[in-house]
């Protein structure tokens, strides 16, 4: 009998399964936050339930023993927050999580993967409440906020949900092996296979998209029947507290131990994530953060899988086009979007000393970039509309990253401050651009994370594309976009992308950015260059997350 769960969601399971395999648009849960969609009275409840926490104690019915109260988040558009996380150490989440696991892992694929489906279900209805809670920690404006800390997060969730069925699915329960034996009778063995979790999954989360990079590590590790432990960063906690909430009533419900998933909150500055990643009992590890510490992870962290999205340098080459009008607006939307605090916003602009041949007639280099200084002067004029794909500053090392890269290069745009009309604390920047020289590698070759890009002048598109693939082996990426509209270019460009392991995008003037990955379609990192070892997502990011454990007896 299949699990109640599993029978409720089976239907949009096996459309997900088929999404992955058929690679076209598919979602789920709209990205619309219309009231039509969630109802009419989704907006306010949203409002009023992030409101409530706030300058309050966030509790979880049932949760072990707390030793005292962590909170240290503010947002970057009203201050300090005031929420109040229990405390664990590390010894009681560990045992707590051990003990959870025992009736977890006996369940089953079925159940597993119906918990997880119901738990996405019941995020997709709070979305709005989420959305709150991402623009208040990560600076996103809300729109952002809504989509991709609410349904393009649910959607990478179920993603993950489906390439773990997948391979669950592919495993048989039982079989009967019959070998003949000529004249004797033949052998006859019976073999039953059991899919036996890890362990504990550990998911250490960003500040910048909580649930965008969260939710595949700790959907992936819980329909494969580990437990989870999800520790966000500081400064982002809420969004996932909410998540975990609303994981463990459905786990309660279903009559597991909610404890199958934790909420590791601390304090700013201590050291958490590290002393729960150095345990022997943590079997995966997904992280997103800094190259640092995501090698720190890899190297140390030995007893467990580990899945990292660390630091790259993203690229845009440009060669000629057909479109630069789109072109600039392209590029100047992906660079302000959310303040370039993206892991796929561009960094890099490489532009022939020689300019480019446009449709209009050929352009020389300064007409290309005084192109891409408009498009973003007229992006950010009106300060009303700007705010709203901007964002907030999402912490002081973002700004002294943008004061320090104010005095590299040669000056081409500067950032300009601009004053939110709602929220008079934010600190609203737009993008700067700085001019290099291609020996100044030093410079371009290490992430500056932020509303920061260089335009590095090269004498031709063949240099450029050997120095992005040079950077992209050395020092990983996790986008490269490329204006051409010569065939010979674009094939090297794409060689390019294969020798270096990273997306490439051709010729965006539209509407989609190069910034932009969508579920079920894009592969978000290869997990063949340095800024990131895995894949959101694909059968490899799920595969390695339980064992096959075989019994064999003869008939």
């Amino acid at each position: 009998m299949k699990h109640p769960l599993f029978e409720q969601h089976e239907a949009l399971l096996n459309q997900a399964v088929h999404a992955i395999a058929d690679r076209g648009y598919w979602t789920p849960y709209p990205e619309v936050p219309s009231p039509k969609v969630y109802g009419e009275t989704a907006a306010d409840e949203g409002r009023a339930a992030f409101e409530s926490y706030l300058g309050a104690d966030f509790d979880f019915p049932g949760q072990p023993a707390a030793s005292g109260r962590v909170g240290s988040e503010r947002s970057p558009y009203t201050g300090a927050l005031n929420i109040r996380y229990p405390r664990f150490d590390v010894d009681t989440l560990i045992a707590a999580s051990q003990a959870a696991a025992k009736d977890w892992r006996q369940a089953g694929p079925e159940a597993w993967v119906g918990v997880s489906l119901e738990i996405l279900a019941r995020l997709n209805k709070k979305s709005f409440e989420i959305a709150h809670a991402v623009m208040h920690t990560t600076g996103q404006a809300f729109m952002m906020s809504f989509q991709a800390g609410g349904p393009h997060a649910q959607d990478r969730a179920l993603e993950a949900v489906a390439y773990a069925w997948r391979e669950l699915a592919a495993i048989p329960t039982a079989a009967s092996w019959t070998k003949p034996q000529g004249k004797h009778d033949p052998v006859v063995v019976e073999k039953t296979w059991k899919v036996v979790p890890r362990g504990i999954g550990l998911v250490i989360g960003c500040c910048t998209f909580p649930t965008w990079n969260g939710y595949p590590g700790l959907f992936a590790s819980l329909s494969t029947g580990n437990t989870v432990i999800v520790k966000p960063h500081a400064g982002a906690v809420l969004p996932m507290a909410i998540t975990v909430k609303i994981a463990r009533e459905v786990l309660a419900e279903a009559g597991f131990d909610p404890n199958v998933v934790l909420l590791a909150a601390n304090q700013s500055g201590e050291p958490l994530a590290t002393l729960l990643a150095a345990r022997p009992e943590v079997k995966v590890i997904d992280f997103t953060g800094s190259r640092q510490n995501g090698e720190w992870l890899e190297a140390n962290c030995r007893q467990a899988q580990v899945y990292t999205e660390k630091a790259g340098v993203n690229t845009i080459v440009i060669d000629s086009t057909h479109d630069f009008k789109g072109l600039t607006r392209n590029i100047a939307l992906s660079l302000a979007l959310y303040g370039g605090q993206m892991c796929t916003a561009p960094q890099n602009i490489f532009v022939p000393a020689g300019g480019i041949d446009t449709p209009e007639g050929h352009l020389s280099y300064d007409d290309v970039v005084a192109g891409i200084a408009r498009a973003i002067d007229g992006l950010t004029a009106d300060p009303a509309k700007a705010v709203e794909f901007l964002g907030a500053i999402q912490n002081p090392g973002v700004l002294a990253r943008l004061e320090a890269a104010e005095k590299l290069g040669q000056p081409l745009l500067d950032s300009r401050a601009i004053a939110h009309p709602l929220y008079p604390e934010a600190v609203v920047r737009t993008p700067l651009i700085r001019q290099l020289s291609t020996a100044d590698s030093a410079i371009y070759q290490e992430e500056h994370f932020g509303p920061i890009a260089f335009v590095i002048k090269t004498v031709d598109s063949a240099e450029s594309l050997a120095i992005v693939e040079d950077t992209v082996r050395e020092h990983g990426a996790l986008s490269f976009s490329v204006y051409s509209t010569d065939a010979a270019t674009q094939l090297r460009a794409q060689e390019v992308a294969e020798n270096a392991c990273v997306a490439l995008s051709l010729n965006f003037t539209g509407g989609v950015l190069v910034n932009q990955s969508a579920a079920f379609s894009d592969y978000h990192g290869t997990g063949g260059n340095p800024a990131a070892n895995a894949a959101l997502s694909d059968s490899a990011f799920v595969a390695n997350r339980f064992r096959v454990v075989q019994t064999r007896r003869f008939a």
